[in-house]
């Protein structure tokens, strides 16, 4: 089992290491599959799959298949990639549900007609200022369940520094290359989000049409699977931020963002999917190890350093360029009426909300 674990090249498939120079050492993902698809899964991952989401490797390819027809048939003008190993990120990301399936994929592309200010020339190089700040990287190591660790350091940014909207961008980036690997699809990711330093200044920024068109994306429009979100040093302001983006969460993801402990049948259970440690290291480390944590976290993997991570983002600028900076994929596409991304201007109801949350905010602060 500790095979499946082992680092994997995060490089650009076209980019050879630089000696010694290089960031050889940083674990990575492989390469993006070839047009022909053919499984690289361990033989533990693929039964993880069967397990977790559904996935029978005799019925993959028919699967895949099937998505593709609807795509063809209920959406024959939309611009996407088509290819088995494109396709069965949806697939994964909705455990083989056809539809659901189907639904992702067009939240996927509705989000960039509906947020052009992320989309528009999205590429590395765009967000370098981003990553040089150290607003955010991906650990080294992943955690013993396979999972790669998405560190958040939101209080490194200011307001102004530059638009809130650059630090979505660099998010959004780093989960287009974390998702190419199959062993992330399967394993999916882990997030750890560090709330030292943070003040009213970012708590507010972002506005609740702008919190609730993140929360979407992450939630509705991108397939990854997000195992636990780890949340440390958060202050008493936290919860007014939770406010913010609480009425955008489904029913069943608000309830599991708390750090309450629930019994069952005598058993402490901890839902994994938010937890909020405080500035208690003994509990973040109960929940992702000491050995890929940096040390700044009470780790024993080095100082945490955002540059290894940018430099696999720059690597990897002529494949985002080719992925992003074309023509807009939903042009002349009919979308059903139930479509996430609705409209560009926050409602009434959402700005009176955040009025009001505004003044608590400053209470609490």
């Amino acid at each position: 089992m500790d095979d499946q674990h082992e680092s994997i090249d995060l490089r650009s498939p076209a980019v050879e290491p630089s000696g010694a120079g290089g960031h050889s050492w940083f674990p990575g993902l492989p390469p993006p599959p070839p047009p022909v698809y053919s499984c690289t899964l361990t033989p533990e991952l693929v039964h993880k799959a069967r397990e977790e989401l559904q996935e029978k490797p005799e019925w993959r390819l028919r699967d895949v298949q099937a998505l593709r027809d609807m795509i063809l048939k209920e959406q024959p003008n939309l611009r996407t990639r088509l290819d088995d190993g494109f396709l069965l990120r949806f697939l994964r990301a909705r455990k083989f549900d056809y539809d659901r399936a189907l639904q992702l994929l067009l939240n996927y592309h509705a989000g960039r007609k509906a947020w052009p200010e992320v989309f528009k020339d999205l590429k590395p190089s765009t967000v370098k200022h981003v990553l040089d700040l150290g607003f955010l990287t991906v650990l080294p190591q992943p955690d013993p369940d396979g999972r790669y660790i998405l560190s958040l350091r939101p209080g490194k940014w200011k307001p102004n520094d530059y638009p809130f909207v650059d630090n979505v961008r660099a998010i959004y980036l780093t989960l287009e290359k974390l998702i190419q690997p199959e062993e992330t699809q399967v394993n999916g990711i882990v997030i750890l989000v560090d709330y030292s330093g943070v003040g009213m200044s970012q708590a507010s920024n972002p506005g609740p049409f702008l919190a609730k068109k993140v929360v979407s994306i992450l939630q509705d429009g991108f397939p990854i699977r997000i195992k636990a979100v780890n949340i440390i040093n958060e202050p008493r302001i936290f919860k007014g931020i939770f406010a913010i983006i609480k009425p955008f969460l489904k029913e069943k993801m608000a309830e599991r963002m708390t750090m309450w402990v629930r019994v069952l049948l005598f058993l402490l259970l901890l839902l994994p999917q938010y937890i909020l440690h405080g500035s208690d290291l003994r509990s973040l480390h109960r929940n992702i190890p000491r050995s890929v944590l940096p040390e700044e976290y009470g780790g024993a993997a080095g100082q945490l350093d955002s540059s290894p991570w940018l430099r696999v983002l720059l690597d990897c600028e002529e494949e985002f360029v080719v992925e992003f900076c074309q023509p807009d994929p939903l042009e002349g596409v009919v979308l059903p009426g139930s479509m996430l991304f609705e409209g560009h201007q926050a409602s009434g109801q959402d700005d009176d909300a955040f009025r009001g949350l505004r003044s608590q905010l400053y209470y609490c602060y």
